[in-house]
């Protein structure tokens, strides 16, 4: 009986760098013909941080002045830099890379590692793969530089430093490569070019001892790895978790009590995993399928975010009343179509049922209105009457206990509306939206300045002595004197 060895097949690495990424996601979306560059502020300094080819061919570079690339180039078109805008971008790409293998990681902040080993039959061959690369990336905008290599490294060097993306002889193209292509810092490239060894051949005819003492094992381990030698992993992306459950029925079922037991049921399930990895669902995402193929849907957002079962499941019965069963449902699936972190919680013996009850009540209203019309008031930092708060929909924010005044304020405000009278103190006897009143009790007054820094055509200069009127008919009104063009205006009035 003969045993054979199994040869372990040799790894093929390719490496794709976007060198102008930034620039290309913006000018997919908005074309200019000419020199375009994104800047960034850095050291102080507004600096290029990406640039097109046109731009390039003006002599300008990544890291110019900003200042000095106007000068250099007067009909330069620029826009600031969204860093975060360019690594959902990347994302994207790496999505999209998965076409032509699984094991997909990034590389830095502007390029791509795939593994291709044994997916390349499936385009043809490595260079047909490759090809197929480049023309869809050009086709959708994006510059790309593909390099093939039996290791990470070395496919990171030819793809920034070399013409040829698939040589034959793979030691031959590194070797001609400068020694920056082994992904060394600045400092230690510029010193090893003083030494004379400006190549990466020069590096591999070299004796090793001298360099590792010189530089460092650092060197020899990036040399090792371009020259796959030295093992490097490629990291894929974990895919993003998905939170759905699902029951098929042996038999179709129509009633709403039959809808919420199996809902029950999927509840327990995606809860579990929701509790798990420690979120909470926001929004949930009930398909009925019927036996004659067609689903009824069932969308249910929450005020809060939340992983618990029970709470959730009576807040499912008014949707599923609302349900179309036909001749019977035979699936249920039910996903959480966004989720959110929920904060760690201490347990204690105080019970929270109070807050609970208020986040049902805003979910069971906001089914019926939308979350967005269930509002509230938030203390906002201005001592302006009017601006000293905000209104925010109650199931996206968190109640403010900072309600601070130094002075009692009225619960109904509105447009100042003018009153006869032009002394200091409050008038004995005025007329007000058509009723006759007169003044009993005061207190004040209470001077407030405008804020100058703000935009308001209504009170930008001057200022105002505000006092609270207490009438003999009952109203409590709350008035304001301008001495600097003397009049009385009422502004709001209290419970």
């Amino acid at each position: 009986m003969f045993v054979g060895t199994r040869i372990k097949p040799t790894r093929r690495i390719v490496s794709l760098w976007f060198p102008r990424l930034a620039s290309d996601r913006v000018l997919r979306a908005r074309p200019i013909n000419g020199p375009f560059a994104l800047t960034l502020i850095e050291r102080n300094a507004n600096r290029i941080y990406c640039l097109n080819k046109a731009a390039e061919h003006q002599g300008l570079h990544q890291g110019m002045p900003f200042s000095d690339a106007r000068a250099f180039c007067p009909d330069l078109h620029s826009m600031p830099a969204d860093i975060q805008a360019d690594q959902a971008f990347l994302l994207t790409l790496h999505r999209w890379a998965t076409r032509y293998c699984p094991w997909v990681g990034l590389e830095g902040d502007d390029g791509l590692t795939l593994d291709i080993t044994g997916s390349a039959h499936l385009f043809g061959d490595e260079a047909a793969m490759i090809y197929d690369m480049q023309q869809r990336l050009a086709r959708a905008g994006i510059t790309a530089r593909p390099g093939l290599g039996v290791s990470r490294g070395g496919a990171w060097a030819l793809a920034h430093y070399s013409d040829d993306p698939t040589p034959d002889d793979m030691q031959a193209a590194l070797a001609a490569l400068p020694v920056a292509a082994l992904r060394i810092d600045r400092k230690t490239g510029i010193a090893l070019q003083r030494l004379g060894l400006r190549f990466i051949g020069d590096l591999i005819t070299t004796e090793r001892a001298p360099l590792a003492r010189r530089f460092g094992p650092d060197l020899l381990l990036r040399l090792d790895q371009a020259l796959g030698v030295q093992p490097e992993n490629i990291t894929p992306l974990k895919d993003p978790p998905h939170y759905g459950v699902r029951m098929t029925l042996p038999e179709p079922i129509g009633l709403c009590a039959d809808v919420m037991a199996g809902v029950d049921r999927l509840l327990v399930q995606l809860c579990q995993k929701l509790a798990t990895d420690g979120v909470g669902a926001r929004v949930l995402l009930l398909t009925l399928r019927r036996v004659d193929q067609q689903a009824q849907e069932v969308e249910l957002r929450l005020a809060r975010a939340l992983n618990d079962a029970p709470r959730i499941l009576p807040l499912f019965q008014r949707g599923v009343d609302g349900v179309d069963a036909g001749f019977g449902i035979d699936q249920l699936h039910l996903m959480a179509t966004q989720v959110e972190t929920l904060p760690v919680q201490q347990t204690s013996h105080v019970s929270n049922g109070g807050k609970d009850q208020l986040d049902d009540l805003i979910t069971r209203l906001g089914a019926r209105i939308g979350l967005e019309n269930i509002q509230r008031f938030l203390p906002a930092d201005s001592h302006i009457p009017e601006r000293s708060f905000i209104i925010a929909p109650a199931a996206f924010s968190e109640p403010d206990d900072a309600w601070i005044a130094s002075q009692p304020r009225p619960t109904h405000l509105f447009p100042p509306e003018p009153i006869a009278g032009n002394t200091p103190q409050p008038p004995d006897h005025f007329r007000w939206r058509r009723m006759a009143l007169s003044t009993g009790r005061k207190y004040g007054p209470e001077r407030i300045t405008p804020e100058w820094w703000m935009a308001d055509e209504n009170w930008r200069a001057g200022v105002r002595d505000y006092w609270r009127v207490e009438t003999r008919q009952g109203r409590r009104l709350w008035l304001f004197f301008t001495p600097q063009n003397p009049a009385w205006f009422v502004q709001g009035e209290f419970a």
